[in-house]
């Protein structure tokens, strides 16, 4: 693929009143969830839960792509169309989790460093030719009693900007995401200032690795309170301060921002991203979208419980959802739709 035409994918997947479905969780993760619904984790079961959320009709008017996993990606649907052609058909893009999980630091306890770089480029040769257009990589930071450690976000960083130039190289736009993890404690103020150090120390490291930065999607967390904190705080100074901090951190020169849910509700990770892109309209260089997992699929998976005749039900909860944000990256998201879902 040229960099024309990643370019043109990277900017597909901010278009305006779109963001991106991550359905790439891990054969583990995807067992948990199932596990809340009382649904075994077989094969058959995971394909069709995912057959129930990308054959939903309309998706595709909010969803611009949805990134895959590894067994995910070489499946199909119930009527033996491949979830890839599946997705094109509806007009998303397909994408692919190309790491292997955060593994512990050496030398540094509490702290991890994802890994996956091993093969990378002959996997993505391969994720190509299976119609993946673009790729994500999740990097964790953790906030707690002398951490995160510079060590931490200088391996993150690197590997970050390593896997996005073997993606850019093989065809692929990547989502480079730093997750600064709500977990713990601490205060927004601490949360601000983690981000702002992770943000800049990814751009140098992609910038030292020659990563085109139009050709690439920054899905970051939000700088919010941890989920443990005393103090709260409101959803204008969550939008605030994120704002505050990618205009301080992020160059101009990229795609967009997509970014992560990060275990908010549904309603307060649409909410956030609404405040945003209210706030900063004309006033950022980027398009301020989404790129959401659990706060996309909750609302559908619970209303699925694995029955075929619950498809319909779960997939209107999957579409309510992808329409609240798709709202909401336009900054005309409120509260009140919540109780009159829009026509389809």
């Amino acid at each position: 693929m040229s960099t024309r035409d990643l370019a043109a994918v990277a900017q597909a997947m901010v278009a305006p009143g779109k963001g991106i479905l991550a359905a790439d969780e891990s054969t583990g993760t995807i067992e948990k969830r199932l596990a809340s619904i009382k649904v075994e984790c077989t094969e058959a079961n995971r394909r069709a839960y995912r057959d129930m959320l990308f054959s939903a009709r309309g998706l595709g008017q909010f969803v611009s792509g949805v990134i895959l996993y590894d067994e995910t990606i070489r499946q199909k649907a119930a009527d033996g169309t491949p979830f890839v052609d599946l997705l094109a058909k509806n007009g998303i893009l397909p994408g692919i989790k190309v790491d292997t999980g955060a593994k512990d630091l050496a030398q540094c306890p509490e702290e991890k460093v994802t890994e996956g770089l091993d093969n990378l480029a002959k996997r993505c040769a391969e994720y190509v030719k299976l119609g993946a257009k673009f790729a994500k990589w999740r990097a964790v930071i953790t906030i707690g009693a002398d951490i995160p450690s510079s060590t931490c976000i200088a391996a993150n960083a690197h590997a970050l900007a390593r896997y996005a130039a073997i993606c850019q190289q093989a065809g692929l736009v990547p989502i480079v995401e730093p997750e600064v993890l709500m977990d713990g404690g601490h205060t927004i103020e601490r949360c601000e200032q983690v981000t702002e150090w992770a943000l800049n120390a990814v751009y140098e490291a992609l910038y030292m690795n020659r990563v085109s930065l139009e050709d690439s999607v920054l899905k970051p967390s939000m700088v919010i309170s941890g989920k443990d904190c005393p103090r709260q705080a409101g959803v204008e100074e969550v939008a605030e301060r994120t704002v505050r901090t990618l205009k301080r951190t992020v160059p101009a020169a990229v795609a967009g921002i997509a970014f992560l849910s990060g275990g908010q509700s549904d309603e307060a990770a649409t909410a956030h991203l609404n405040a945003m892109n209210r706030m900063s309209a004309g006033r950022v260089p980027w398009p301020l979208s989404f790129s959401y997992g659990r706060a996309l699929q909750h609302a559908s998976l619970n209303a699925w419980r694995g029955a075929a005749a619950n498809v319909a039900a779960a997939q209107a909860a999957l579409l309510h959802r992808a329409r609240m944000n798709g709202l909401a990256t336009l900054g005309r998201y409120s509260a009140d739709l919540e109780k009159q879902p829009l026509a389809a």
